[in-house]
C-alpha cells in the first residue's frame, strides 16, 4: 500500500473517530428553538453546522415540511437557504408554496430551490450546496427508503456541514430511520392548532414533534407551537374554551324560574 493511500485513510479514519466521539455538547454553536424543554433537552439549542432529520409520520409529508421549514427559519433567518428537492418528492406532495412560507415567517427572495432527478442527484447537489459557506442551511429532500443515503453519504454530508459551517436539515418521507450521523432525529406529526382570532381563518401551527435521537444528550416528545410573527417554536398558548354569552335581559325564564320556587 502506497503512503500516500495510508495518509488518506489514516486521515479518514480520524475525521470519523471524531465524528463519533461522544464530545462536549456545551463546544457546539447553537440557536435556541424558543420551546423552553426541547431546548433544555438539545442543552441550548439546535446545534449549527451538523446534519439535522426529520421524519415524517405516516402520510404527513406537509406537517413534516412544515416543520422543517421552522427550522430553517431559526438556523437561517437572514441568509440564503437553499431545498434540494429529489423530483419524485414533487410529484407526490405537490410544489413548495412561496406564499405558504412566507405566511410560516420565511422570506421566499432568500430561497434558493433545487429540483434533482434522483437521490444522486440530490446527494452531489446538496454536498456541493453544503460546501458555499454564504448560505445559512441546505435543506435535502429526499423520498422514500434511499439506500443511497446510507452511514457513508451521511457521514459526508456531516463533514461537509463542519467544514463550511452550513447546516443541513434532511427531510425525509415514506422512510424508516437508519443508521447516520445525525446530530438529532425527529419524527413529526400534526397536533391540533388553538382557535385562532375572528380575522384569521386558521390558528398557528402546532407539531407533535418527537426528538427520537439526540447525540448529546436525552429524547423527548413535545407539542411545539410555531409563532409566524417571532419565527421560533413556543409551548402551545393556553387559551379558555369557548362558553355562550349570558343574555343581558331574560325576564320571562326568571319569572318561570320563580315561579318554579315559590311552586316547590
Amino acid at each position: 500500500m502506497s503512503t500516500a493511500r495510508t495518509s488518506t485513510l489514516a486521515s479518514l479514519r480520524g475525521s470519523i473517530e471524531r465524528l463519533e466521539a461522544h464530545g462536549d455538547a456545551h463546544d457546539l454553536n447553537k440557536i435556541a428553538l424558543g420551546h423552553k424543554a426541547a431546548d433544555a433537552v438539545l442543552q441550548g439549542g439546535l446545534a449549527l453546522a451538523a446534519v439535522h432529520e426529520v421524519f415524517a409520520e405516516g402520510h404527513q409529508s406537509a406537517t413534516a415540511t412544515g416543520f422543517i421549514a421552522g427550522l430553517a427559519g431559526r438556523v437561517s433567518p437572514r441568509r440564503p437557504l437553499a431545498w434540494v428537492r429529489q423530483d419524485f418528492s414533487e410529484i407526490e406532495s405537490g410544489a413548495l408554496s412561496m406564499s405558504g412560507l412566507a405566511e410560516l415567517g420565511l422570506d421566499p427572495r432568500l430561497l434558493v430551490t433545487v429540483r434533482a432527478t434522483d437521490t444522486d442527484a440530490a446527494l452531489r447537489t446538496a454536498a456541493d450546496a453544503l460546501a458555499c459557506d454564504a448560505l445559512g442551511a441546505v435543506v435535502l429532500e429526499v423520498w422514500g427508503q434511499a439506500r443511497q443515503l446510507d452511514l457513508v453519504a451521511s457521514r459526508k454530508l456531516t463533514l461537509a456541514a463542519q467544514a463550511s459551517g452550513v447546516t443541513a436539515l434532511l427531510l425525509r418521507t415514506a422512510a424508516e430511520p437508519r443508521p447516520s450521523t445525525a446530530e438529532t432525529r425527529w419524527i413529526v406529526r400534526a397536533a391540533h392548532s388553538p382557535p385562532g382570532s375572528p380575522s384569521h381563518a386558521w390558528g398557528a401551527p402546532v407539531f407533535d414533534a418527537q426528538l427520537v435521537r439526540n447525540r448529546h444528550g436525552p429524547v423527548g416528545r413535545w407539542i411545539m407551537e410555531w409563532n409566524c410573527d417571532e419565527c421560533l417554536f413556543s409551548e402551545p398558548s393556553a387559551y379558555p374554551q369557548p362558553l355562550a354569552a349570558t343574555p343581558a335581559h331574560r325576564p320571562h325564564q326568571a319569572q318561570a324560574f320563580a315561579g318554579q320556587r315559590r311552586a316547590s
